[in-house]
């Protein structure tokens, strides 16, 4: 298990003090959740269901736009470090798979995106299938990224004052500004009762100044979000870089209580912005007022991503190791599969429940869709029924849309799937370890779709298949199953 860093060290020691918490430490058994603790939750989060099974002869074509987040994975591994279940509303499974990162190929022929598939037999159901998409962005390399112009927007309300809460963003703020260019900018905004500017636009050669900034922080009062929004949006329009790197970095717990503080009106505040060139990074934190869903819709509408910060580790992820997914090479990225219906049955799309689109939204370039940062992989799972006495023939068409930075007309690639399925045993180490985690991602939302997937099965699909694990989040992964 992955070192607590000491505030939730402190916290799992207060928690394991009381009445009923040996109770929940005992044996976990094989469906990973009989042994956490079920908890009154204060937390904040939407439900929104399972994919069901859909006939071919009723609706052929699914479509659906890319997720780029990795929130929920990381947030459901602080549920189980504290002993607790996560609400099966928190489980995104899609945010579990796209938390790593995947060995797919990069992109070739002047694209900024690659896309592969894979089919092999389903573990957890007897006669279903399983077929993996995979998408990559370009890996750019850091001296070819264009200037950065970062508009650092934290809430520094009451609620923060817990030091897993601002003190980490602190932490992680000064981890990123030790890796800025000397041309690259950056703006600090403060919200509590209201807005506030404290840092104007400064260059990274400036960092000490920056990280004094920085270390004036402190928490107190209301939450006047949308304030800060608008305000962090001027900072970043006014310092606009043509062809540039613009991103707002907000982060918060998302308990927003001052003037327009709904999820519907904050999500209509950064849906007025997205076009501007703008994008958004939303950075979660802290437990008991987490709004998650708040959080995860202003990212999904604001050209953005979602990511929540637990520890240290998940810092040095988000800030120095993956920093690539602070540019964005493809925007309005849309996936649409067209079944076979000669060969296919049935479908299932796993997770990215709130993802989907009409089927004209596809080629639609007003329709608003997910980003893909610099190095970044994405992956989908189908659970896929075929025919009986199926014809030797493709499975169907994988389409996929996407745009480049600073344009506004989509590109088309496409690739045939083929009706090429192996067995899980001898699949990929992409399609075992993304069959291990939608596995326990299933378990996790205690899923009607769940069949046998067990402990066991999700240990041996991804023992062989850690691949290098540069920075070990695929063992990381492995040591959680493991332990409970």
């Amino acid at each position: 298990m992955t070192k607590l860093p000491f505030y939730l060290a402190a916290l799992f020691i207060i928690l394991s003090c009381e009445d009923d918490y040996d109770e929940s430490q005992a044996s976990i058994s094989e469906d990973l959740n009989y042994g956490l603790e079920e908890i009154p939750q204060t937390e904040r989060y939407t439900d929104y269901g399972e994919n069901a099974f859909i006939k071919t002869v009723d609706q052929a074509i699914s479509t659906f736009s890319v997720d780029a987040d990795g929130a929920s994975y990381a947030n459901t591994r602080r549920f189980i470090e504290l002993g607790q279940k996560p609400p099966t509303a928190a489980v995104r499974i899609e945010e579990f798979l796209n938390y790593f990162t995947f060995d797919y190929p990069e992109p070739s022929n002047n694209e900024t995106i690659s896309i592969n598939s894979e089919i092999t037999n389903c573990p957890w159901t007897e006669n279903h299938y399983l077929m993996r998409l995979g998408m990559k962005g370009l890996t750019i390399p850091e001296s070819e990224i264009p200037d950065a112009n970062y508009v650092f927007l934290i809430d520094v309300s009451g609620s923060m004052g817990s030091p897993e809460k601002l003190e980490l963003l602190k932490t992680g703020f000064k981890l990123m500004v030790d890796e800025m260019r000397d041309t690259d900018k950056i703006a600090i905004v403060t919200y509590a009762g209201n807005a506030a500017v404290l840092l104007q636009s400064t260059f990274g050669d400036e960092k000490n100044k920056i990280k004094a900034a920085i270390d004036q922080l402190g928490s107190g009062g209301s939450t006047a979000g949308a304030e800060g929004i608008l305000t962090a949006y001027e900072i970043a329009e006014n310092n606009y870089i043509p062809n540039g790197n613009n991103r707002i970095i907000l982060g918060s717990d998302g308990d927003f209580n001052v003037g327009p503080s709904t999820t519907h009106e904050l999500v209509e505040l950064v849906e007025e912005k997205r076009d501007n060139g703008i994008y958004l990074t939303v950075l979660g934190v802290g437990s008991g007022n987490l709004n998650d869903s708040s959080m995860e819709q202003i990212a999904n509408k604001g050209n953005g991503n979602y990511e929540y910060i637990d520890n240290l580790e998940q810092l040095k992820k988000v800030f120095i190791h993956e920093k690539g997914k602070f540019y964005a090479v493809a925007k309005d990225a849309k996936i649409q599969i067209s079944f076979n219906t000669d060969i296919v049955d049935s479908y299932r799309l796993i997770g990215y429940e709130n993802r989907s689109l009409n089927e004209d939204d596809f080629v639609d370039d007003t329709v608003d869709a997910g980003e893909i940062g610099s190095g970044q992989t994405i992956t989908a799972l189908y659970e896929i029924i075929i025919k009986d006495n199926a014809p030797n023939s493709s499975v169907g068409i994988f389409d996929f849309r996407y745009k480049k930075p600073n344009t506004q007309e989509s590109r088309p690639l496409s690739l045939t799937i083929a009706n090429s399925a192996t067995s899980i045993g001898e699949s990929s180490d992409n399609m075992k370890f993304a069959t291990g985690v939608a596995a326990f991602g299933l378990l996790m939302k205690d899923s009607e779709f769940k069949g046998n997937a067990s402990k066991d099965m999700i240990l041996e699909l991804i023992e062989n298949s850690l691949g290098a694990d540069e920075f070990g989040y695929r063992t990381e992964f492995r040591e959680l199953v493991s332990s409970l």
